[in-house]
């Protein structure tokens, strides 16, 4: 890996086993990474940067501009998502052990008398947490039968800028937690995402064969899942 200067912009690249470039940008920021052939000189690439800059720049402005999620305080009647639907935060102080509560409208945060904000931010990412623990087995087991691949061991956790990571060689998935703000199609995505991994470790032509195969609208989930608010919550480390 190395990388490309243009300016004040800086393009991470990748050589790979490929035969095409491929170009990308990733949010919140709107980094610049191109995989290239390995054959390819550095030359050449520049010259394709280059000559992609105006679109470059456009997508960032895009990002740049993209709405982002308000900072949670965790207090009464804010607003709070799962599964892509939005819900109103009620809190209930009582003297039993903290839960939470999901219905129709509202996500119910029952605490003692006294819970600081980052103790009810644990509480709700917890229960995120165990929510995205239910759905996840379910999109892996169904992909399974149709991959025949077999995911051993999968995990959620914060993840300050990507959706998710993958192991091929341990068949391991990580999943970032605010996927379980997202609807559900876009989770599936990421799960099969990475489960393609495990069949194409790079994001090659073989791969978006693969991804055609077993979700067609994957590129639609993609974009959608990149358009989304960006959260700003950053309550643990």
């Amino acid at each position: 890996m190395c990388e490309l200067q243009l300016g004040k912009l800086t393009i991470q690249v990748v050589k790979k086993d490929i035969k095409n470039v491929y170009l990308s940008i990733y949010p919140p920021e709107g980094k610049v990474r191109v995989s290239a052939p390995n054959s390819m000189p550095l030359d050449n690439l520049r010259v394709f940067v280059v000559s992609k800059l105006p679109w470059i720049r456009k997508q960032q402005k895009k990002l740049q501009a993209q709405a982002r999620e308000l900072a949670r305080g965790c207090v009464e009647h804010e607003s709070h998502y799962f599964k892509g639907e939005r819900y109103l935060l009620k809190i209930i102080e009582h003297k039993y052990p903290s839960k939470v509560v999901l219905d129709h409208s509202a996500i119910t945060l029952y605490i003692r008398p006294g819970t600081s904000t980052e103790k009810k931010a644990a509480i709700l990412n917890e229960w995120y947490r165990s929510e995205l623990k239910q759905l996840i087995p379910m999109i892996i087991h169904k992909y399974e039968k149709l991959m025949d691949v077999s995911v051993k061991e999968f995990g959620v956790k914060k993840m300050k800028t990507k959706w998710r990571t993958c192991n091929p060689v341990a068949q391991r998935i990580w999943l970032n937690l605010e996927l379980a703000k997202k609807p559900i199609e876009l989770l599936e995505y990421v799960v099969v995402h990475e489960m393609v991994h495990l069949l194409e470790r790079s994001h090659n032509r073989r791969f978006i064969m693969l991804m055609d195969t077993f979700m067609p609208k994957w590129k639609f989930y993609q974009d959608e899942l990149n358009r989304l608010p960006i959260s700003r919550v950053n309550w643990s480390k």
